[in-house]
This record gives structure tokens, sequence and C-alpha cells, in this order.
């Protein structure tokens, strides 16, 4: 039977699946809501869909690296434990090969990729049923590089964080160096050049402000062209901090990584740590103890 448009949204609205996933669960019981929920539920979708308001800050990041692609996903869960768990690790591992292979060009289009028959995101709510916690695929980047180019990937603390580079010019090892310094310093930008004309108009407008403002308060004020190189300098050193090339090299501090890689080039990087810039959960682990005791 057909199902319509107005069935599908009413399942939605009441298990929380996605679109897809409440059309599949309707074509295989003959638009029968019920059995459509029921569907759901033993497929964990459904018990899935309650944890959708939960925080999943916690997580693993993780990297693949197959010949001339290369990829680099997070998933997230809600508790650092479930972050050790064998299946999580496995499901981790799986998403980012399958990325890695397919490359997809962002999140919605990892998530309709197929996985023996069923969509990502059908396999994520299914494993989130079955491990007991909200799991999310948060951000993805796939990578291909020409054969002048090499990878260079590493991830600290079991996943935490993990960065993976491209270079032009280079060998592996110094690839994974620069992974590695990129991983310690999180670096904003790769060179100069690659920092936004805002950003930079931004920068400028700030640092002149509290320039002219030391000067008025200075006992001898300073002329205004010398005024500007002051500015220009605190500029260069601010960028030369967030900048990959102009940084201390983490293993050299005498070196710029620039200065290490030679010859060589940073065509691109990315680096992930877990639930950056997310909400943090928060428990009140002595309440929650309180109330499973009945007190």
């Amino acid at each position: 039977m057909a199902i319509s448009a107005k069935l599908v949204k009413e399942l939605r609205d009441k298990t929380g699946a996605g679109m897809m996933d409440c059309k599949k669960a309707l074509d295989a019981t003959d638009g029968n809501l019920e059995a459509a929920f029921d569907w759901l539920r033993e497929k964990g979708i459904a018990k899935a869909a309650k944890k959708a308001d939960r925080i999943a800050a916690e997580g693993l990041t993780h990297f693949v690296v197959e010949g001339n692609s290369a990829a680099i996903v997070e998933v997230n869960s809600e508790t650092d434990f479930v972050a050790k768990n064998e299946e999580f690790i496995a499901l981790v591992e799986q998403i980012a090969r399958l990325v890695c292979e397919k490359k997809p060009a962002d999140v919605t289009a990892a998530l309709e990729l197929d996985v023996d028959g069923v969509s990502l995101e059908t396999l994520i709510a299914e494993k989130s049923g079955k491990i007991g916690e909200k799991l999310s695929l948060r951000r993805i980047e796939a990578f291909t590089k020409g054969d002048h180019e090499v990878f260079g990937a590493y991830s600290h603390m079991g996943g935490t964080v993990t960065a993976l580079v491209k270079l032009a010019d280079s060998d592996e090892e110094k690839a994974r160096d620069i992974a590695m310094h990129v991983a310690a310093t999180a670096p904003k930008y790769i060179s100069e050049s690659d920092i936004p004309q805002e950003v930079i108009d931004r920068e400028l407008n700030v640092l002149k402000t509290q320039a002219e403002e030391e000067n008025a308060k200075a006992a001898k004020p300073k002329p205004s062209n010398i005024l500007e190189k002051i500015v220009e300098g605190r500029l260069k050193k601010n960028f030369k901090e967030v900048c990959l090339v102009d940084q201390e090299f983490i293993k050299d501090p005498d070196l710029t990584v620039g200065n290490y890689l030679g010859k060589g080039s940073v065509v691109a990087m990315v680096r992930y740590k877990v639930g950056e810039g997310m909400q943090k959960r928060e428990d009140d682990f002595a309440a929650e103890v309180a109330a499973q005791a009945g007190m």
C-alpha cells in the first residue's frame, strides 16, 4: 500500500526516528502505526529516539589511511565509559573506513550510505539502542592525495584528539610528526595567507585601539608611524602563534614547523578533539546515588 507523508510524519513525531526509518517501518507493516512503532523498537531505533534530548559530548575520534585515501571522524556518546566499549570502538572504526572508501561530502550524506542493506543512520540508531546511550556522528572529513603527496595521522589519548594532514613533497615520517604537532598545538591556519581578511581586520582594530590607549597614557607618547609599526609587530606575533608553519616545532623548539618541513608544504590539515565546542553533560553523582537508593 502507498504510505502517506502524513502517516510517516505521525510515526516520526511519536518515535523521534528519522523519516526514512519511519517509511521503512510503515512499508514493512502495511501502514499499521502501532506495528511500525514496534518494528522500530525491535530495531532499537525508537528506543534510541527517546534519548534524542540527551547530551552526547563524549566519544571518540578516529582516522583511517588507505593508499591514496584517508578519513577522520568524530562519533559521540553520552559517557566516556561507553567510549571505551568494544562495540562502540568497532562502530567508530567501521564509520571511518566507510567515509574513507565512499568519501561523502558531509555528515548528512554519510548517514545515507548503505551498510549491509541499511543506512548508516539506522545502524547508528540500532547500536544506540543496544548500547543504551545516544550515539551520534558529529563530523567527518575525507581526503584524496596525489602520488607526490603523503598523509600523516596521529591519535592521542586513545582517540580523544586526532589530527590528519596532507603534505606535498615530503615523507611519511615528517607527515606523522606534523600531525602530532597539530594534535598538540591546535593551530587555526596553515599559514598567514589562509587567514580570512575579516579576521585580520578585526584583530588589527583591537590591537590598534589597545596601542592608542596605551599611548595616550604614556609619559612620552610615540608618533603615529612608530605606533603603526608596534601594531604590525603585535599582529605578526599573534598570527605566528595560530599559524602552523610559523609555530615552534614541538620536537625541536629551535625550528619552526616551516623550517622542519624544508621544501615540503602542508596542503591540508584537520584536527578533531572529542566534544570540542559542545555542551558537556553535568552529572550530580550524589543525587544520582540517592535517587537509585530511594533516598
